[in-house]
């Protein structure tokens, strides 16, 4: 497909690809949450029609853009700090707030009356046709088809209550199976998995400070530890050890397309944030992990995956780098933004990444920008500047 059939055809490709782990991961050493009170009013300016949106938060609120044109759609005011997660369908995304998890209809640019409310709303996992958000707060795992979100109604769900509540992850695969961290709020151990019974059918407690999760192919689960990956891959649990006593890779990106997994490599405990150079590609098959330095430093809202399973890191120095996974080769170095620093509060604005199908969505806070590229061809597809410079990035993915 040519470059310029590429950009017709954002709209009318499937929707496949995007980071769950990038934009719902918690940055640096330290994991955080908002604590703030709930706030709900809201108010939003006059609707406009969109296509495929993007959502991106502010300070204060979310603008939905056109994500053909970029063209922005509509601006919605939410106090807090907010973050934007995929739902799983074409026209949803969902939003953590202050009170708990929100469902947004981005085509529609408005909430809807799908809620869970809860303390500290942490990761939303999309894998297998299913969500799941974990509320770390009270500890309770949502399970929901984002098919149900039709109608704008709260969707049954199926829900599981961890032990205590933690800063954790889940995952339901395929067959029912629910994989879940372990924890405390002072420390997390490892995971277990429940069958579609909720019958507990496997258990490791050797993942110090679990943190974030990714599937590759073959719906192998990778849950990041402080001194490797932890893999559940056919009823079984497998340590991938890494090469440094500490190791942490809390954040993963993974691709259907690929038996590899993409994360970050951070090894000072006492950093009160490390900039990291080099990046973790973990062999499912193998229960390998090879380490591989770009020369500058990612944040954890830098990862993502390709169409093709391509591991995706916007660096420090503006450039998204196309990764081989399989062999670790920089195929191609997109200048993305201009040089940017990571700030040591995980909750300010910084250049985050977005993939959904063969296009790439790259903000650039300091210039309140975002903008497009193909990721076949490298081309700035377009860009626009915003009345804020923007913080979360995401939009309406569906599958995967």
């Amino acid at each position: 497909m040519n470059r310029s059939t590429r950009a017709r055809a954002l709209t009318g490709t499937a929707l496949a690809l995007a980071t769950a782990m990038a934009l719902t991961a918690c940055g640096g050493n330290d994991d955080a949450s908002s604590d703030a009170e709930p706030k709900k009013q809201t108010k939003s300016s006059e609707a406009a029609a969109v296509k495929n949106p993007i959502v991106a938060s502010y300070d204060g609120g979310l603008y939905v853009l056109d994500g053909e044109t970029l063209k922005p759609a509509k601006t919605i005011e939410l106090p807090g700090f907010n973050r934007v997660n995929p739902a799983g369908d074409e026209d949803h995304v969902v939003i953590s707030t202050d009170s708990g998890f929100r469902v947004f209809d981005a085509a529609r640019q408005e909430f809807t009356d799908a809620e869970f409310k809860g303390a500290k709303p942490g990761h939303v996992v999309r894998h297998g046709g299913k969500t799941v958000l974990f509320t770390d707060g009270t500890g309770e795992v949502n399970v929901l088809d984002p098919a149900d979100l039709a109608g704008g109604k709260q969707p049954k769900t199926r829900s599981y209550t961890s032990a205590e509540p933690h800063h954790g992850v889940a995952i339901e695969l395929a067959d029912g199976e629910l994989v879940t961290t372990l924890g405390t709020e002072e420390k997390r151990t490892g995971a277990l998995v429940l069958d579609k019974d909720d019958k507990e059918i496997a258990r490791s407690e050797d993942c110090p400070g679990v943190h974030g999760e990714a599937a590759a192919k073959g719906e192998v689960v990778g849950l990041g530890c402080e001194d490797g990956v932890l893999l559940y891959k056919d009823g079984k649990f497998t340590k991938v050890d890494a090469p440094d006593d500490y190791a942490r890779t809390g954040n993963q990106a993974g691709s259907d397309a690929s038996p590899i997994l993409l994360g970050d490599y951070k090894t000072d405990p006492e950093a009160e944030l490390e900039r990291p150079t080099r990046i973790s590609l973990i062999d499912t098959r193998t229960a390998k992990m090879k380490l591989v330095d770009l020369g500058t430093s990612y944040s954890f809202r830098s990862l993502a995956r390709g169409p093709h399973g391509e591991a995706l890191v916007l660096g420090t120095n503006g450039v998204l780098h196309v990764i081989d996974p399989e062999t670790g080769k920089v195929e191609r170095k997109i200048d993305a933004v201009g040089d940017w620093t990571e700030p040591l509060d995980w909750q300010q604005p910084r250049p985050t990444l977005f993939v959904r199908d063969h296009t790439a969505y790259v903000s650039e806070p300091g210039k309140r920008q975002l903008h497009a590229f193909d990721l076949d061809s490298g081309e700035k597809l377009t860009s626009v500047t915003l009345p804020k410079g923007t913080n979360e990035l995401s939009g309406t993915v569906a599958g995967h």
